[in-house]
């Protein structure tokens, strides 16, 4: 077992903040979309709501990455970069670890008691965590399947911000955050595959293909753009146009369309990332989703 000086001074409080990987919670703040697509966000009560479904998912995410490390160690000790998780590297114990994801899982699900009607959240609470296990345990090795799962992680964190307020979803919200997701993740597929090689330390990556993965980047790039377009220009109810400001939301057609290339290109190159680790650290997608963000919340609060 590989161990750095770096790691070899994380305590135990560290070693399970690190076991938690907060750095993943940024992809809780899709929960905030639909509130804010909707123009309720600044409401108190939205804003109450909106907040506890963050935390509840924040809890859950991080009580399963624990579960899977314990589940992975072995493996996580063989490979280059994950052998330094705080399970694999000796530095949280087997039971504070079991012990840790547990009271996490419950803390989560215990979290949307404290909303008026906390059904609809934790319906989605519940599924994440079914299919989040199912992943672990068997899909993991499923190629397609596997990217639909990882993909169904980020619409449930979507549709969780509409189902903690009962806020009506439209169709074409829906479209583009379960395309908008698939993206994401054959974005990051391709580019293990061309950096890493097939199953070098994933095993799922001999069953692709880098002309397969390119076509279904094309795919659900394509849906992705022409279901963005669908809804920021539809004038009628269920679409993003039928606030007051309709220029500004239109104009977030071209953050988004960039986004969409940038991500490819960085996938054609090798160098596509984990979304976590776009939104952390690339400068580029940062700047595109501030100019997105402002045009929209222009359109829709303006």
């Amino acid at each position: 077992m590989f161990v750095t000086s770096t790691a070899r001074e994380r305590g135990p409080v560290r070693a399970l903040v690190s076991a938690m990987r907060p750095k993943q919670w940024v992809k809780n703040g899709l929960i905030g979309v639909a509130p804010a697509a909707a123009g309720v966000l600044t409401h108190a009560d939205i804003i109450r709501h909106t907040g506890a479904a963050f935390i509840a998912f924040c809890l859950i995410s991080s009580g399963l990455y624990i579960f899977n490390d314990l589940r992975d160690v072995r493996a996580d000790r063989e490979h280059p970069v994950k052998r330094f998780r705080a399970i694999a590297a000796g530095q949280l114990s087997t039971p504070v670890a079991v012990t840790a994801s547990i009271v996490l899982l419950v803390g989560g699900f215990a979290i949307p008691f404290a909303l008026w009607h906390p059904g609809g959240l934790f319906l989605v609470l519940g599924l994440y965590v079914v299919i989040t296990l199912s992943y672990i345990f068997w899909l993991k090795t499923v190629a397609v399947i596997e990217l639909g799962v990882l993909a169904s992680g980020f619409f449930l964190r979507a549709y969780a911000g509409a189902a903690a307020s009962h806020i009506f979803v439209s169709t074409w919200f829906l479209v583009v955050i379960s395309f908008g997701a698939l993206f994401l993740v054959v974005g990051k597929r391709s580019a293990e595959l061309r950096e890493l090689g097939a199953g070098a330390t994933r095993k799922v990556l001999a069953d692709y293909t880098s002309e397969f993965l390119h076509s279904a980047l094309t795919l659900s790039a394509t849906v992705v753009v022409t279901g963005y377009c669908l809804w920021a220009f539809d004038a009628s109810s269920t679409g993003l146009s039928f606030r007051h400001q309709t220029i500004f939301i239109r104009l977030s057609v071209v953050p988004v369309v960039f986004a969409v290339l940038f991500i490819m290109r960085s996938a054609d190159a090798g160098d596509g990332a984990a979304p976590e680790e776009l939104l952390l650290h690339n400068r580029t997608v940062q700047f595109l989703v501030v100019i997105w963000a402002v045009a929209v919340a222009l359109g829709v609060y303006g």
